[in-house]
Formats: structure tokens, C-alpha cells, sequence
């Protein structure tokens, strides 16, 4: 495993903090791959870019006697295991469609890591939910910036990565989680609805969220973006340096700055500029299709002007 230090520091990406750097650790990153300003497709009828990670089977009557405190007991399928069949690959039109039923948790991760990038895909639902979640809204995620070890995130069923999530749910696409003490300023303001959350503001006040307690969640722009149940919905994440912006069919509803991950028994904040991609099974029947990614040095200028940012927010150093 290559650290964070061996490959981003070269970049100065550190400069960008306001206090002086940390050294950073070996935080456990895939090797970074490089990437050109080309789209460069993620999906292939092989999956050959991906690696499987299974977690734990739901325990229903764990879940009942632990009060949904635990809800399995069994160990991780584990890597590249999936005895459900809970991912495959379905070729419609000549073009690799991902099927995901949500049975398990788990997730589809890329064998590379990946910064300073542009990533698109589509998404949409299928009917099948799935117990804990069956009467829950349709859910997945993508994992973003994922380090150290498969399973170490998702409570006892060990099944996603220490990472940011740009959350995937109907009626709630472009929430923000943060999984194993990850965590990201983000600019926001109390949800009128929901004292328990904040929310995305580009004029709101910047404060930094982490994965403890009710911080674990920052609500997206307020509005309905996704596309009607059935239809494709267009996603796109860019990060560059220590930023990131979340695009759910061309609307700006998420901006994250100085994105950072907190280590087990170190609560020294070390910047987080790469990872590995993960896409989620949790719970609902989901299709993915059309991923790609390209290489950034700068945001468009319409993201620019949606996100509000200044220059001094994201540029990297020349």
C-alpha cells in the first residue's frame, strides 16, 4: 500500500491547510492512478477495475433482542465472496449496466485510488428492499476518498470503508456521511424541519462536521433534483485537493472544504485527498451505469459559481 504522503504531498496539496501540516501516516490508500483530462471509463462487462467487498448476513432476531443496537452476529462474507449474488453485471444495449439487489451490505470498490477528479454516473431504483431497510427509503451510496481496510465501517455488519459519502437515497440523494472518522467543513444552516441536522447553505456558516453523533449528517440544498422513480438520475462528484462538490443532474447540492480523516486512538486531523471509490449495497435494488472519470486541475466555471467558491477555496498550488 502506498501512503497519502509518498504521492499527494508532491503535489503541495498540504499548503492548503490554515494550520501547519501534520505528518501525515500511512492511511492505508490503494496505489493513485493517474489520470488524463479523457473520460476514462469505470465499468466493463469483467468488472475488471473492481474488487468486491461482502459484510455480514442481517440477523433479525439479533437485531430484535439487542433493540436494533446490533443486527448481525455472523462474520463478513469478505473479498470477492458474494454467495447471494448481490452484484452482477448486466449488458443492455451493448453497454455494462451494474445490478446491485441489496440483500447484503457490501461494496463494489476500485482497486485504484483516485484524486483530483471529475467522476459521473447514472443511477436508478429497481422495487426489492430488503430487511432492515424494507420499509425504509431506497438506499446506497458513493463512497468517496475510502482508506485502510474493507469492513471497517457499516456498525456490526463490517461491510463498507473508513471514507466520505456522497449518500444516494430517494428523496435525500447528495446527504452527506461520514464513515470511520472522516470529516469536512461545510457551509450551513439549521434545517427548519429537522433540528437534528444541518444543512448545505452556500451562504451559510462554515462548520466542521465528523463522524460522532448527530454531526455524523449535513442535508443537502433544500429541493427535489433526482429524477422520477424508474429514470435515470445523472451524479457527478469532483474533488480537487481538499474539496469536494456533489452535482445531482447538474444542480450543485453539496461543498465540502478542508475534508480531513481522524485516525483510531490519534485525534490528530490529517488531510484526505484520495481514495478508493466504493458504490453501496444497503438494503435496496439499485442500477448503476455510464461511469466514468477524468482528471481535474480546476473547476468548471458553472460549478464555480453554484458552489460559491473563491479562487483561494480550491486551487491548487502551480
Amino acid at each position: 500500500m502506498l501512503g497519502i504522503s509518498l504521492v499527494v504531498w508532491g503535489l503541495g496539496i498540504g499548503s492548503l491547510l490554515s494550520d501547519p501540516t501534520p505528518a501525515n501516516p500511512d492511511l492505508g490508500v490503494a496505489p493513485i492512478r493517474t489520470l488524463s483530462k479523457q473520460w476514462q471509463p469505470l465499468f466493463d462487462q469483467k468488472l475488471t477495475q473492481w474488487e468486491l467487498w461482502m459484510g455480514a448476513a442481517y440477523d433479525a432476531d439479533m437485531d430484535k433482542s439487542t433493540g436494533g443496537k446490533v443486527r448481525s452476529k455472523g462474520q463478513p462474507y469478505g473479498l470477492n465472496n458474494d454467495p447471494k449474488h448481490v452484484f452482477h453485471v448486466e449488458m443492455v444495449l451493448g453497454e455494462p449496466v451494474v445490478y446491485i439487489t441489496g440483500e447484503v451490505y457490501g461494496g463494489l470498490t476500485t482497486l485504484s485510488s483516485f484524486s483530483n477528479y471529475h467522476l459521473r454516473l447514472q443511477v436508478k431504483w429497481g422495487q426489492l428492499r430488503w430487511p432492515p431497510k424494507e420499509r425504509a427509503h431506497r438506499d446506497s451510496g458513493l463512497l468517496f476518498h475510502c482508506t485502510g481496510p474493507h469492513g471497517a465501517a457499516g456498525s456490526s455488519f463490517h461491510c463498507w470503508k473508513r471514507s466520505l459519502e456522497f449518500q444516494i437515497e430517494d428523496t435525500n440523494c447528495a446527504d452527506l456521511f461520514f464513515l470511520q472518522g472522516t470529516h469536512a467543513d461545510v457551509p450551513v444552516k439549521a434545517d427548519p424541519n429537522d433540528p437534528r441536522h444541518m444543512q448545505y447553505d452556500p451562504a451559510g456558516e462554515l462548520v466542521n462536521f465528523k463522524q460522532k453523533g448527530k454531526e455524523g449528517r449535513v442535508k443537502h440544498l433544500p429541493g427535489s433534483y433526482e429524477s422520477p422513480m424508474g429514470e435515470w438520475t445523472t451524479l457527478e462528484l469532483y474533488t480537487l485537493g481538499r474539496t469536494a462538490v456533489f452535482v445531482v443532474n447538474g444542480h450543485v447540492l453539496q461543498v465540502l472544504r478542508n475534508t480531513a480523516v481522524e485516525l483510531p486512538h490519534d485525534p490528530t486531523l490529517y488531510p484526505l485527498t484520495a481514495g478508493q471509490i466504493q458504490l453501496q449495497s444497503e438494503g435496496a435494488e439499485v442500477y448503476y451505469r455510464r461511469a466514468e472519470i477524468q482528471g481535474i486541475t480546476e473547476y468548471p466555471a458553472e460549478i464555480l459559481e453554484q458552489a460559491k467558491f473563491k479562487p483561494s477555496d480550491y486551487a491548487l498550488p502551480r
